[in-house]
């Protein structure tokens, strides 16, 4: 597969509350709040955390309080973490890191995996095999951006957070790029 780099697209208004980024995805996909637990999740996101070596963007960690998993148009599968199994969070993880590394890095992109210095840390995938990934690069988890690698070989970037990111392409406020057009309903997995 020959990956191409597109460009990136910018939110009008990046998101930074990690609530008001969930609202914003509630609104996008309406039937998504039907599965939205009564109680935030107590997660171990210090396990979680110590075995990816890294810590996580508070917008997903509030999504992954307050939602199991789920997909979104039976197209995007958005994998959270349980409460008593965040030790598997980091074998899940690791099996996506070794499929972009085997078969999405290309010398010459320009591009890494995690642990490396701003490497992608996947932390979605669609069941068409595109994959969403963090581009570990700022100062703080809440710099990162959402790097999207597309199964015909399309790279591109989303200057905000995954939960932002998820409810923009829902609202269908940003541009697909070589993802496939979905209805934006929820199907709890």
């Amino acid at each position: 597969m020959t990956n191409t780099p597109i460009d990136a697209q910018t939110p009008r208004r990046r998101i930074t509350d990690p609530a008001e980024a969930l609202a914003a995805l509630e609104r996008a996909v309406p039937n998504l709040v039907g599965i939205r637990r009564s109680v935030p999740a107590a997660l171990d996101w210090d396990l979680v955390e110590e075995s990816l070596g890294t810590t996580l963007p508070s917008d997903y960690k509030h999504l992954a309080e307050w939602y199991p998993t789920f997909a979104i148009g039976d197209c995007i599968l958005v994998g959270l973490p349980e409460p008593g199994e965040e030790h598997l969070v980091h074998q899940g993880v690791q099996d996506m890191l070794d499929v972009l590394v085997d078969a999405w890095l290309e010398p010459g992109l320009g591009l890494s995996a995690h642990p490396a210095p701003g490497g992608l840390l996947p932390w979605s995938e669609s069941d068409e095999g595109d994959k969403f990934m963090w581009s570990t690069t700022g100062d703080s988890p809440q710099e990162w951006i959402v790097t999207v690698a597309g199964r015909g070989g399309a790279w591109w970037h989303y200057e905000g957070g995954a939960v932002q990111f998820l409810a923009d392409l829902c609202a269908q406020s940003v541009e697909p790029w070589g993802l496939r057009l979905f209805e934006p309903e929820v199907t709890p997995c």
